[in-house]
């Protein structure tokens, strides 16, 4: 095993992990975003005590002696990124390494020339990526903006919908605003078919929970106040009441006594 690792190391220190090359353009490299960091703040992950590592334009390895393939998104479940991840071998994404491809693999199209139904397909399936979506948000290359393909064998097939049941995810198109930008995004959803928030969004929409609980709050103290309003006025009608029948009380006597120094006996009438 040593031996083998002192034979392979520098074969990997030889590979071209990343360049300075820009290749992406403003609206892919936003909607990548949306595709990796949600997932890192409001995703509870494919299940109890298990990992996951989203990236964007991270190549993936999967010969030595191959070029990586270049994913604009991938996700992978049940995998960690090593401590030293500055170190060559762990700066990029190789299956002997990691010990499994990724699970997901996302293409957004851009242009005509990606060849995202054709030969990155079938890297893809030689890979053994269990899921591969095309998200071709102008319909350049097909027919329809999303297609999702599973892998059966060494093959893929077209899969209906989008839900990846074994990782508790899915995927949806969205109409809404990201960063300023109304369109048509791809956005990640949880296994019930809700939208997996992105950082803002659940800061946003924990300040409108609070917001409506303080609102509740100053209801209720309202409420109570009104309460204790109605209950004091309550309590002053009957104090109130208690002492008309005192004086009446009171009246009563006075006359009795009277008819009794007048020589009549008031409990006879």
């Amino acid at each position: 095993m040593a031996q083998a690792l002192v034979e392979t190391l520098p074969e990997v220190y030889d590979l071209v992990t990343e360049d300075e090359t820009p290749v992406d353009n403003l609206p892919s490299e936003k909607q990548q975003r949306l595709l990796t960091e949600p997932l890192y703040s409001s995703w509870a992950g494919p299940g109890k005590d298990r990992t996951f590592l989203a990236a964007a334009n991270v190549g993936v390895f999967y010969l030595l002696r191959a070029p990586a393939i270049l994913p604009d998104v991938f996700l992978s479940v049940d995998v960690e990124v090593p401590d030293d991840w500055w170190q060559k071998e762990h700066r990029s994404y190789f299956l002997w390494e990691f010990g499994k491809p990724p699970d997901v693999a996302i293409e957004i199209v851009s242009n005509t020339v990606g060849n995202e139904d054709g030969e990155k397909k079938k890297k893809y399936a030689c890979m053994q990526v269990k899921w591969y979506v095309i998200y071709d948000p102008q319909n350049q290359i097909m027919a329809d903006k999303l297609t999702v393909y599973r892998l059966r064998d060494f093959e893929y097939e077209q899969q209906e919908g989008a839900q990846f049941p074994s990782l508790n995810l899915g995927l949806k198109l969205w109409e809404g605003t990201y960063e300023g930008k109304p369109e048509t995004w791809l956005r990640w959803m949880d296994e019930n078919g809700d939208l997996i928030l992105t950082g803002r969004e659940r800061a946003e929409q924990e300040q409108q929970i609070a917001r409506q609980q303080r609102q509740i709050a100053d209801e209720e103290r309202q409420v109570a106040e009104q309460e204790r309003q109605v209950a004091g006025q309550e309590r002053e009608r009957a104090e109130q009441a208690e002492k008309l029948l005192a004086q009446a009380q009171q009246r009563t006597e006075r006359l009795a006594e009277k008819l009794r120094q007048l020589g009549q006996d008031p409990d006879e009438n």
